[in-house]
């Protein structure tokens, strides 16, 4: 099947048939190459319902869950996004396109470095600043307008919440074990945050991130 088919059949019966019915974000997926991303062994499966390996053990997400968190965001022109975990630079060249600002750190130097090449190549993605770091670490207060994490944490912690402008908005998803909850974190201002669940999921966890305490006996 042809690129722009196999495109079209993502958007309309994957994307928009999980609830994302917004016209800029499946604009957005047809307008970023998602092929151009995936390694050359898997690109045949690039517009497939499913995730896709990438270096370092890492995986892709899944298309309708890339469409779901663009819509939840809400991005608007101009403002600030935070990607923690590049993975492929795919969710950071989608967050471009619709008008964001980005900045995105990867944890494995060879994800990183792929990410910038693709990147490099595309407009308007190649504005994004890819960043070689533990995401993990991040001390910003008031920074972002939009965080993304492309990884889940098994328990939630409050220093991405912090980084987080007044009128801020950030997706993620927590949990050690399936079913995750994805949820929209909006910051009202400095130290009010509120959590919005908005659906089950199942992503692979944050590298190194912290785990809940085992129970004993």
């Amino acid at each position: 099947m042809r690129s722009e088919a196999a495109c079209e059949q993502m958007v309309e019966q994957q994307v928009r048939a999980w609830d994302v019915p917004d016209e800029r974000i499946l604009d957005a997926l047809r307008a970023v190459p998602r092929q151009r991303f995936v390694p050359e062994r898997w690109r045949d499966l690039a517009f497939a319902d499913c995730e896709l390996p990438l270096p370092c053990g890492k995986h892709m997400l899944r298309p309708m869950l890339v469409g779901r968190l663009l819509q939840e965001l809400a991005v608007r022109p101009g403002e600030q996004a935070l990607e923690i975990g590049t993975g492929s630079g795919y969710v950071s060249a989608c967050l471009a396109y619709l008008g964001a600002r980005v900045r995105t750190i990867e944890l494995h130097r060879e994800l990183a470095d792929a990410a910038r090449g693709t990147l490099k190549g595309l407009e308007p993605a190649r504005t994004v600043e890819v960043i070689d770091g533990n995401g993990l670490e991040l001390n910003e207060t008031g920074r972002y307008d939009l965080i993304v994490l492309t990884a889940s944490l098994p328990i939630y912690q409050t220093n991405f919440e912090r980084a987080l402008r007044p009128g801020g908005r950030m997706f993620l998803v927590v949990g050690a074990a399936a079913p995750q909850r994805a949820s929209l974190v909006r910051c009202a201002g400095a130290g009010d945050c509120s959590r919005e669940p908005l659906f089950e999921t199942r992503i692979e966890p944050l590298e190194g991130a912290p785990q809940p305490a085992a129970f004993g006996f």
